[in-house]
Parts: structure tokens; sequence; C-alpha cells
């Protein structure tokens, strides 16, 4: 109960005239980058990082936020009436949202799509505060033992659940994101490796540059490369915005447990919001009475699928807040920022800033209400947002890319940097390796790199804590069944035993 007083505590203090503004505007920003196919909500809160040094940290953290919530749900506008997914999150969203476009009904699709990320990032942020706070005093007892085993976890995790074609390749760009990491001073000893002579790689590679490079510059390669998407313009004269209550209440059950499960797919490490949508969706579609209508513009499944990739978004948090550990790529930016404006996410935050994850489910309330405000006001005004060509808009992102990298250390390095990762990650998309492993190794190397040296120092170089430590030990288990579970032949295995088993039974 005190969670709950504490976040309208927190809420009550954001009832700024500035702080309204800064939500306004951050939103509305969002909603239009995530509405333009190729912009995404990792690209957006990496750009607006560099842009918020001028501001407090608590105003920054509020942009930040309300960039997020507004870029993943911004999405679902071009998935409706284009058919091409605004941010990968939203690709759940096309499969009955553009049906309902194509059939004249895109207006109550994009409300539809509204209400239920309003619902799902509410789920998600009463899940937040709840679990949030034991997380945290749990991870106190961490040492170097299981975070290292946490950092390798980020990475298993990721690779699996995120790439398109084969868990290996998620794997892959997990360990060139490791690879990154070790250039530079080490951590522990500042010792230099892998600058080949380079004062400027001794410094090592920045994060920043380098995802504004994987999901800034790269992603305006990829838009440019691809498909232009045609906009459903078809009407139905009984389409409307607001959706019936009639329509709310009757995926009520629905609602629920898409938000609890986006919230839970966000907690673990490196998955990522378009992952929610897709647990959601096919949870939803198992135990749903209309089934048949799935794909072909039900309204249980758009409400599935946008519910659960918004739940991800404060469910992204609880691991970036209380492990440092980033949930998704766009929580990892901002684990960045959060250091940038002088705020040390990890197990220490509810000792050292004990009211910050009520202030941030405060600053999510506020991002939903104007998002909901914005989704259902401005639904034909986004409409035109999505006619802009890529020919007008693409270079004026690119610029801000350019801008927002040097903004943060003025160096042309970063800048080099930035156009580095951006034809990398280019040409890795376009085998089908994904960025967020990629990222996210980058993260992590640190914090696998220094916990393994400092876990070897206090064993004096051996090796068994590592396994033998109860939650160490856990780690190692879920991380060995995760791989296993990619081979065909442990798999097959298994669903004999089960098979036989169920026979035993009957």
């Amino acid at each position: 109960m005190s969670a709950l007083t504490d976040l309208a505590a927190a809420f009550a203090l954001l009832l700024t005239p500035m702080m309204l503004f800064h939500a306004a505007w951050s939103t509305l920003l969002g909603i239009i980058i995530g509405s333009l196919p190729g912009l995404t909500a990792t690209m957006g809160v990496a750009l607006m990082t560099t842009l918020t040094y001028s501001l407090d940290s608590t105003s920054a953290i509020l942009v930040l936020l309300c960039m997020y919530v507004g870029a993943i749900y911004g999405g679902s506008r071009s998935a409706i009436l284009l058919n091409i997914p605004g941010t990968p999150a939203s690709a759940a969203t096309a499969l009955d949202g553009y049906p309902l476009a194509k059939a004249g009904r895109a207006g109550y699709a994009m409300g539809l799509a509204t209400v239920g990320s309003m619902i799902g990032t509410l789920v998600g942020i009463l899940l937040l505060v709840l679990i949030a706070p034991p997380l945290a005093e749990a991870a106190l007892n961490f040492g170097s033992f299981e975070f290292f085993w946490l950092a390798v976890f980020g990475i298993v995790i990721s690779g699996q659940l995120t790439a398109d074609t084969t868990p290996l390749k998620g794997y892959i760009a997990g360990i060139l994101g490791l690879m990154v990491a070790m250039v530079g001073s080490e951590g522990i000893h500042a010792h230099v490796r892998f600058s080949f002579g380079s004062s400027d790689l001794a410094g090592g590679i920045g994060l920043i540059p380098a995802m504004v490079g994987a999901f800034g510059f790269a992603e305006i390669l990829n838009a440019m490369w691809g498909r232009a998407g045609i906009l459903a313009t078809a009407k139905d004269k009984s389409d409307r915005i607001l959706p019936t209550l009639s329509d709310v209440w009757r995926y009520k059950v629905t609602s629920i447990r898409s938000g609890i499960i986006g919230t839970l797919v966000g907690i673990i490490p490196g998955v990522g919001e378009d992952i929610g949508a897709w647990a959601s969706y096919v949870a939803a579609r198992r135990t749903s009475k209309e089934a048949d209508r799935y794909g072909k513009g039900s309204h249980e499944g758009l409400t599935a699928a946008e519910t659960g990739n918004s739940a991800v978004v404060p469910g992204s948090l609880i691991p970036a807040i209380t492990l440092a550990v980033p949930g998704s790529a766009s929580s990892a930016v901002l684990i960045a920022a959060l250091f940038i404006h002088g705020i040390r996410p990890g197990p220490l935050i509810m000792i050292e800033q004990p009211q910050f994850v009520s202030q941030v489910g405060a600053m999510l309330i506020l991002a939903t209400l104007f998002m909901g405000l914005y989704g259902l006001s401005l639904t034909r005004a986004f409409v035109q947002v999505l006619r802009v060509p890529y020919a007008n808009l693409m270079p004026i992102v690119f610029v801000l890319c350019v801008i927002g990298t040097y903004a943060l250390s003025q160096r042309i390095f970063d800048i080099w940097v930035m156009v580095a990762f951006g034809l990398v990650g280019f040409v890795l998309r376009q085998m089908k390796y994904p960025m967020a492993p990629l990222v996210l190794g980058i993260i992590l190397g640190d914090l696998l790199d220094k916990s393994l040296r400092r876990g070897l120092t206090l064993s004096d170089g051996d090796l068994v804590p590592f396994f033998t430590r109860p939650v160490s030990l856990v780690f190692v288990v879920i991380i060995a069944l995760s791989i296993l579970a990619n081979f065909a032949s442990v798999r097959r295995w298994v669903t004999g035993i089960l098979a036989r088993a169920e026979k035993r039974d009957a």
C-alpha cells in the first residue's frame, strides 16, 4: 500500500506547468517518431539523450520516458495504415490492424490500439512499483559471481529470442558487442586493450555513438532500402475513433493477461517489446473463442498485441533500475542517460534514491495520459505524418544523428564511430542479425569483465565459486537449459519423454 501512496505523491509533484509542458511535447514527438517507418523508439531515445544535457535530471528523465512510451505506441499508426510497423514492437499489430483499415475501420482500429496501449502501460506501472523495490533488495545479496552470470544470461536470452532466423546469429551479435566493450582502458587497472596505438580508441568505444549508429544511421539505410507502404484509405461510414465500452469490457481478461505477459517479458534482459507483443498475441489466440478471426481484423488480437508491447516498457525498466541490466534496447539507452544525469541504477538505487522508482512510475502515468489524449484526438492528423516522403525525412534524421553524437563529447571521432556502426548494423540487418544483442553486449561487457576478474581475485583464481554459490548455480542451470533448448534433438527427446508420461497417466 505504501508503494501506491508513494506513487500518488510522486505524481502530484509532477503536476507543474513546466513538467506538463515537457511531457506534452516529448510524448507527441515520440508518437511521430514511432509513426514513421524506420525511426524506432531506441533511435528516438538515443537522439533525445544527446539533446537533454541542459535539462535538470528530473526533466531529462521525464522527456526520455515520454519519448519511449510515445514511440512504442506510435508504431501502431503505420502498422495499421501502411502494414509496415513503425517500430518492431508493432509487427503483431499489423496482422489485425491493417485488415481493419482496408475494411474502412482505420479510426476504430487506432482507437482500440490506443486504449490497449494505455491499459498495458498502466498494468506494467503497477507491477513496476510493486516488484522493483523487493528485487533491488534481493539484488543487494548479489556479488561478483552472480553479476557475471547475470550478464551472460542477458546475452544468451537476448540472442535466443530476438534473432529473426537462428539463435546462433543472436549469440554472434552478442559476442560482437562484448568484443567491442573490451576496447579501451579496462575498468580495474586502467590497462589499455585493443587500441592499436590510437589515442581515440584508448578511451573505448562510446556507448551513445555506437547506439545512435546501430539504431539511427542503420535504421535510415534500412528504411531507404526497404519497401514503401500503401496507405489504407478506404472509409466506412460506421467508423469511429473512440472504442465502445462493450468492446473494452469484453476483452478485459485479454487486456490484463497481455499486460502481465508483456511486463514479465520486459523483465527478461534483452528480449524487447516485439516479443512481448507476439507472446501476448499467441496467448490470446490460444484461449480465444474467436481464434478464426485472428489475422483478418480481430479486435481481440489487436488489443492483445498493443497491450502486450506497451506493458514491456515499464517491465523493461524493472531490471534496468534495480540491476542496471537493460530489459530492452531502449532501456539500455535509458541506463546510459541515467548515468549521464547523475543517477546510478543498480542494487543501491533503493538506498541512494529510495523514491526514484515511484518517480519513474509517476512519469510513466503522465506519459500514458498524454498518449491517450493525443491518440484519441489527433488520429486523423497522424495520417498526414505518414505521407512524408523518405527522401525528405531521412536527411533530417541523419543530421540529428551527427549533431547528437558530436554533442556528447565534441569529438569528430565519435561521428566516425556512429557512421561505422551504422554501416555495420545495416549489413548485419541484411543478413538477419539482430541489433539488440549487439548493443546489449556493449552494455553488459563492462559488467561481465569486471565481475569475472573480481570474482577470480576473491577466489584466488578458483572457478568453483562461480558454479557452487546458490544464485550462481541457478543462473548456470537456466543458461544451460536455454542453450540446450535450441537443439532439435534435445527438443525431440523432451517431447518424447512428455508423450510417454501422458500415455502412462492415461
